[in-house]
């Protein structure tokens, strides 16, 4: 693979409870441990909630190319993604949702242009068969 760009960001403070900001300071958030993995809540992100943002916007890229090449015209769609942390053996493990709207676009068309894109999207390629990723059209 020949890489055509690089993120990258620092973590510093508490882990999932402190904050991380990328080299060009484009991304510069507080973290905070949501309640339900044990910790106060509170405004900041955290790292599943960056990683739905990032899949969602990935995966809605990639439906958009899939689209532009079967020549199917999309207006108003959208990508949400879900990600759920839980334990896994002796750690934790992730699981991903995503919920494709193509308003306009039929069924069976849908469903089509979701699962080609499923197979364009970086972060389905990086995931397949290590998280469990759920592909609904809504």
């Amino acid at each position: 693979m020949t890489t055509l760009y690089t993120a990258e960001a620092t973590a510093t403070g508490a882990g999932r409870g402190g904050h991380v900001r990328s080299t060009d300071t484009a991304l510069d958030l507080s973290l905070s441990i949501p309640k339900e993995l044990g910790g106060a809540g509170g405004a900041g992100t955290n790292p599943e909630q960056l990683f739905a943002a990032g899949f969602a916007a990935c995966f809605h890229s990639a439906l958009q190319v899939v689209a532009r090449r079967e020549k199917v015209a999309l207006n108003g769609t959208s990508v949400t993604g879900a990600v759920g942390i839980g334990p896994n053996g002796a750690g934790y493990g992730l699981s991903v949702a995503l919920t494709v709207d193509l308003p306009g676009v039929e069924r069976e068309q849908g469903e089509a242009l979701m699962a080609a894109a499923h197979q364009v999207c970086p972060y389905s390629n990086a995931t397949r068969g290590n998280i469990d990723v759920q592909l609904t059209l809504a």
